[in-house]
């Protein structure tokens, strides 16, 4: 790791996410390398491995990023003074995750291959920021859901948090992907993230709060 203070070290390792992220926008994860992240930041590769040891571990600083932006909106909606029924919670839940099309992007990936080829102090940093969303999930259920036992509670997130890992690709739909399904005769209606994940929540929400 580069010996230097904590701010260059944070501030240089903001850019190399930074171009990652870039990259992400157009490319996919197997043709990202640290090579293309160079070609996009002051820093030479050389350079980037005095901050990440691999490309997964970028992905996951990026990925911890997105976790800690989502962490956001939830504390913003557990601090709301309003106590909301199980319609509006869903919708409110639901336009969060539409904001972060690219945590649910990240989420879609190889979490196995992009953990285990990551130093454990960064995978610890991630699950940090995983655990705290995890958290404010649970919180807000609690405040705007009394009626629910913990029991209850439970059920939900351990619902949820795994259907987030398929929202993605079943929202985000290549032409190519439509014209495969329309050529294997797949009846398939397409929603969107906010679709996905509203009908999700009102089904899991109304269920427990009966």
């Amino acid at each position: 790791m580069f010996k230097g203070t904590p701010e260059i070290i944070v501030q240089r390792r903001e850019e190399i996410v930074n171009a990652c992220e870039q990259l992400y926008q157009t490319m996919s994860f197997k043709d990202i390398t640290i090579k293309e992240v160079s070609n996009v930041t002051s820093f030479s590769r050389p350079t980037i491995y005095n901050y990440f040891h691999t490309k997964e571990e970028i992905f996951l600083a990026l990925f911890e990023r997105e976790y800690d932006r989502w962490n956001e909106n939830l504390e913003s909606l557990l601090n709301s003074k309003q106590i909301f029924d199980s319609e509006k919670l869903a919708e409110l839940i639901a336009k969060s995750l539409e904001r972060r099309t690219q945590l649910l992007r990240l989420l879609s990936m190889n979490n196995f291959d992009m953990e285990e080829n990551s130093r454990e102090e960064l995978l610890a940093s991630f699950k940090r920021a995983y655990g705290k969303s995890l958290n404010l999930f649970r919180e807000i259920l609690v405040k705007h859901c009394s009626n629910m036992s913990e029991e209850e509670v439970e059920q939900i997130m351990y619902v949820f948090f795994p259907v987030m890992f398929g929202i993605y690709p079943y929202a985000e739909v290549t032409e190519k992907q439509k014209e495969a399904m329309e050529e294997a005769e797949v009846d398939f209606k397409y929603q969107s993230i906010y679709e996905i994940t509203y009908n999700c929540l009102i089904r899991l929400l109304k269920k427990e709060m009966k």
